[in-house]
């Protein structure tokens, strides 16, 4: 009986470990769909092809593992490019796979349906890696190669199409499909290695910068800071390398002065997966952030490694393979107690220097912290978010993250939050969102009834775009544009069969988020911002 070679790829992608696919059928892609339903692939429906491409980052940034995206000719991959540009920027590993029209009606200008000019070319440029299937018996290896490249030296997005005539082909005669290998991401080379080690050892004042290509090694960090007695200043997506209250951690923006003061004062600093980004070290474009002393940086991106700062020993590798190989060299005793007042004196500083709202926005998010020290906190770009994002403590490596640095798109928040509670079941998720940036994906607002989600979607309601109306009154720009009307959140939650709170004080926040954490549920918690601003 003949396989087609959509019902081969559904086979491959499951002896690869795929356990979930985010997609929408279309009639272009329908050969996609067959097998899938009789497979062990778990199936969620997006209602948006954006939707779901935000969907499948917050599961692969929660489970490690690259989301998976089943989209259709033309229009379904224009609608999914905003998220593959923001798991672009962020590093993040997503399997696109999309139909394309017949061999010969591509790129013909004949006006065939969903035909545009040049759809790989568009793809190329928000994917590591991207390939056009014109035979079935390259499909296996395209599939490897997606994956290493979703996964490897540095976590891109990977792209795949597969023009109809050729997902319709006989595949039966391909190889029967085996488990692939997970690609090796090795140590820096060990001469310099043992160098990095010499100085290390030998700084007096030593202070490491830990971004997200170091979530995978936070013992190891912890360890190694601990052992040179090294405040650990953590980016957006570094938050939790080092739990709250640790003595050496330093949760906090080095766009902040008084973290790029305790840079600056280091003898020696060490960068682990951090690309030095400026909606990192620069979030309000002031000023660059100036060339850190005696660098020595870890990252796996050759030309990355060249970028923004300049290293004086470029250690090239995996974060977790290059820390381990630095530990095992003679690093001295353990000084933990050497940095913890530098530590303390930046935070401190930096707390200091931020906002009355900043920080009643700061103590928002602790709330929703120490009330739920288990959940994952995914956040959109709306005020809170950019307050957490200078100085919130993570309780854990990947608890917080959020579309408001890299890319930064909006409307990611909903959608995200679903695909990470996919990723982690049996713990619960808190959307953070505004009211503007949820209506940018509020038929996503769907999915978490679909798939018996454990979410808690706080929507901080200010009336419309109030960070931008802020900027622009801050600039002498009559506001224009700004002040949209919000749906009503509790018929939205009435609709969708979810419970809705209006919550208007730290109190009846804690409450709500109590009654949450106790059982599974969806429940939408509508915030009156002014109450917490």
């Amino acid at each position: 009986m003949k396989k087609t070679l959509g019902a081969y790829l559904i086979e491959v992608l499951e002896a690869r470990g795929v356990g979930h696919v985010f997609g929408i059928p279309g009639v272009h892609n329908l050969e996609l769909y067959r097998g899938l339903a009789a497979s062990k692939i778990r199936h969620v429906a997006a209602r948006h092809e954006q939707g779901l491409g935000f969907m499948a980052d917050g599961y692969a940034r929660v489970s490690g593992r690259p989301g998976i995206c089943f989209t259709i000719t033309g229009p379904g991959l224009t609608n999914i490019i905003t998220a593959m540009g923001q798991a672009y920027g962020d590093s993040i590993p997503l399997v696109v796979i999309a139909s394309e029209n017949r061999r010969g009606e591509f790129g013909s200008g004949r006006g065939f349906l969903h035909e545009m000019p040049d759809q790989l070319g568009v793809a190329a440029r928000v994917s590591g890696m991207s390939r056009r299937i014109t035979a079935p018996d390259q499909l296996p290896e395209a599939i490897d190669l997606a994956l290493a490249g979703a996964v490897g030296l540095r976590p891109r997005p990977s792209y795949i199409e597969i023009p109809r005539d050729v997902i319709t082909e006989d595949a039966s005669g391909l190889p029967v499909p085996t488990a692939g290998r997970a690609p090796l991401r090795p140590a820096a080379e060990s001469g310099a290695v043992a160098a990095a080690a010499r100085r290390l050892a030998a700084a007096k004042a030593p202070v490491i910068l830990a971004g997200g290509g170091a979530l995978g090694a936070a013992a190891e960090l912890r360890r190694l800071a601990e052992t040179l007695g090294a405040p650990v200043v953590m980016t957006v997506n570094g938050r939790g390398l080092l739990p709250p209250g640790h003595p050496l951690a330093v949760p906090m923006s080095p766009s902040l002065e008084a973290v790029r003061a305790l840079v600056a004062a280091a003898d020696t600093v060490l960068a682990v997966g951090t690309e030095f980004g400026p909606t990192d070290y620069d979030m309000y474009s002031l000023s660059d952030f100036p060339q850190p002393p005696h660098l020595i940086r870890i990252d796996l991106d050759a030309a990355q490694m060249k970028r923004n700062v300049r290293a004086e020993l470029a250690l090239l590798g995996d974060a977790r393979a290059t820390l381990v190989a630095l530990l095992a060299h003679d690093l001295g005793a353990a000084r933990p107690a050497h940095g913890a007042a530098r530590a303390a004196a930046a935070c401190t500083a930096a707390l200091g220097a931020l906002t009355p709202a900043y920080r009643r926005e700061i103590a928002f998010l602790e709330t929703i912290r120490d009330t739920l020290p288990e959940a994952i906190l995914v956040g959109d770009s709306t005020q809170p978010v950019y307050a957490g994002n200078l100085a919130f403590a993570a309780a854990r490596p990947g608890s917080w993250f959020n579309s408001a640095t890299g890319y930064g798109t909006l409307g990611y928040a909903l959608p995200a939050s679903t695909g990470a509670g996919l990723a982690a079941p049996d713990r619960p998720v808190v959307c953070l969102t505004g009211d503007g940036g949820i209506q940018f994906s509020l038929g996503e607002l769907a999915v978490p009834r679909d798939v018996d989600a454990w979410t808690a979607i706080v929507v901080w309601n200010n009336h419309g775009y109030g960070e931008i109306k802020t900027s622009m009154v801050a600039v002498g720009i009559e506001p224009e544009g700004v002040d949209v009307r919000p749906p009503e959140f509790a018929d939205l939650a009435r609709a969708y069969g979810y419970g809705h709170r209006l919550i208007d004080s730290v109190a009846g926040l804690e409450r709500a988020l109590e009654d949450f954490g106790a059982r599974r549920q969806v429940t939408v918690l509508e915030i009156r911002a002014e109450s917490f601003e």
